[in-house]
Formats: C-alpha cells, structure tokens, sequence
C-alpha cells in the first residue's frame, strides 16, 4: 500500500458496503474509486464470482487502481456521468449496486500541486481531471464580476461573494491570480476578519469549495447520473450515495424522495384524477434513513463530521418515461 492509500480514510466504510447488502455473486460498480477504500472494503465483500468495476476522473486515482491486482476487478478512467457508456463497453447490463462517495480524497486535498486547498501554496488549479476543462485560476482570469458573485453565492453558499468578487477583479487588473495561497490572501483582504460568525472556518473555505465544485461540474455531474445509475440496477439492487454538503444532499434527497414516488416524481401525473393504484410504480424504494459518522469516527477522521449516506432500491416497477431525462 503506498503513502497515498495509506493516507486516505474512506468515510462511512463500513455503513456503505452494509447499505449495499452485497451478494457475492453480484456485480457491483463504485464510480468515485478515489484511493480505492471502498472498493477494497467491496472486494473483500464478494466472492469468487463477484465483480467491481471502478470509475475515477483523477490520474492518481487511476494509479492507486493499478495497484489493484485481482481479477474480479476492473478500472476505467472515466467520469462517473459517463457510467452507462463504461457499463456498455464490459457487455455489463443491469449491476446489483452503485456507490458514489462525493467527497474529495485526503490526497487530493493534501497535495499542493493539485491546487484544492488554500493551506499550502500551490497552482489554482482543482480539476479532477487536469486533461480535461478549465482551471480555477483560467475562470478567475475571464469571468466577470457577475459571474464569479453567482459561482461563490450557488457552490459556495458565500454570503459576501459580491464584496469577493469585486475583489478578485481589482487584484487581477494588477496581475493574473495563480497561486492558491495568492487568492485566499484576496478573499481574507476583502472578507475581514471581524464579519465572519464562522470564526473557527477559513474566510476562503466557501470561496474554494464553490471554485472546484464549478470547475469540476459536480453538481451537474450528480444530477446526471443519478438516474443512470438507477436504470443500471437490477431488481433489489441498492444505490448508495455518500455526500459531504449540503448542495450535494439536497440534490440527493430530492432524487430519492421524486423516484420513490408511485408517479415516479412526474408532478402532471400527481395532479390528475387517477386512482392511487392505477399510477405507475415507483422506480426506487428508500432504504432507512439518512446514515451520518458515529462521534468515534468524526474524532478519528474530522473530515467525516459532515458526510451523509443515503440509498435507495431498485423495485420491479419500469422506469417512467422520460426518466433519463430529467
């Protein structure tokens, strides 16, 4: 195991792979691989004729995978949106469970050069995938005022991203913001140190948290597959989704809550006269209720204080029409 796996703490471990019910004969899928705690906890979980197949943007995901030698395993390098593509290349149609940890593996957050965090200096960067889109420092070169206050208000739930904003763009006109320590120097300057009520957080938390959630598309990411993984279940098959803040639950629980309805969450179906029993089965059934870290786990891993588990399951009922879609 290498420093990088040995860094990383998987939260919720054990609750994740109990949600899940696993069969060892199943086929299962955990499409945020990370530093691959999950999918080693899944593995040990399956038997002989059990499979995992493991999807993950990041590069250093991909090399911790490689350490992975077992043949009930496979890898792809993919985003976890492009899920029913990597399902269709391995001939695999339905599977008995999908795990989504949202969070951001500890060396992500750790290695400087990854530009995530505003404790060590390194390049604004933040993308999971570095081949793929735009870094957080090419946004802050070319979005306006308006824009970067509409980024830091949606993903960051930053009260003062207007004062921020501003800020960022005075400090560009003097010189390109390429550093991660260069920009929480900004955002701290334009904060203050007496407006915050969250003293023991950062001023640049919020800033940072929205810039990768934007960078990344993570919230666009989750909406889509969502209802991709759900198609992919098989009857029974369970659907785990670990989240880590409040954007992400609320996108989660409001899936969950629109597919365990018996019109599928189609509200047109909810306001005609139909009788209960003539309406379309819901697709997902709720298993229990939301799961958080035990106080033993969040004094362990304080990065855990604020992860939620939910997971539904597949029932026999079809996909409504348009569920896709959605």
């Amino acid at each position: 195991m290498n420093d990088a796996v040995a860094a990383h703490v998987p939260v919720l471990l054990a609750e994740a792979i109990h949600a899940l019910a696993v069969d060892p004969a199943g086929t299962y899928v955990d499409a945020t691989f990370g530093r691959g705690g999950h999918a080693r906890a899944l593995l040990a979980a399956l038997g002989r004729d059990g499979r995992l197949v493991a999807l993950d943007r990041d590069p250093d995901a991909a090399a911790a995978a490689a350490a992975i030698v077992d043949p009930r395993f496979t890898f792809r390098r993919a985003w976890f949106s492009e899920l029913p593509a990597v399902l269709g290349e391995l001939g695999i149609e339905r599977v008995a469970g999908v795990l989504l940890d949202l969070g951001i593996s500890s060396p992500q957050i750790d290695d400087p050069a990854r530009g995530f965090s505003f404790r060590a200096d390194g390049p604004l960067d933040m993308r999971m995938d570095p081949t793929r889109g735009e870094s957080a420092a090419a946004f802050l070169a070319r979005a306006d005022a308006r824009e970067l206050t509409e980024v830091l208000r949606d993903y960051g739930e930053e009260r003062l991203a207007q004062s921020i904003a501003r800020a960022v763009v005075a400090a560009r006109a003097l010189g390109p913001i390429l550093r991660t320590r260069q920009l929480a120097a900004i955002v701290a300057q334009a904060v203050g140190a007496r407006t915050r009520r969250d003293w023991n957080q950062d001023p640049a938390t919020r800033t940072f948290q929205a810039l990768r959630i934007h960078v990344n598309r993570e919230l666009a990411e989750l909406s889509l597959t969502l209802p991709q993984a759900a198609a992919a279940l098989e009857q029974r098959g369970r659907l785990a989704v670990i989240s880590f803040h409040s954007l992400e639950d609320r996108i989660v629980k409001r899936f969950f809550a629109s597919a365990s309805q018996p019109w599928g969450g189609d509200a047109r179906l909810a306001r005609l006269a139909i009788p209960s029993a003539a309406l379309p089965g819901a697709p997902l059934a709720l298993v229990g209720r939301a799961v958080r870290p035990s106080d033993a786990e969040v004094a362990a891993n304080p990065r855990a204080r604020s992860a939620t588990l939910r997971v539904a399951e597949r029932t026999a009922h079809p996909l409504p029409p348009g569920f896709l879609a959605a």
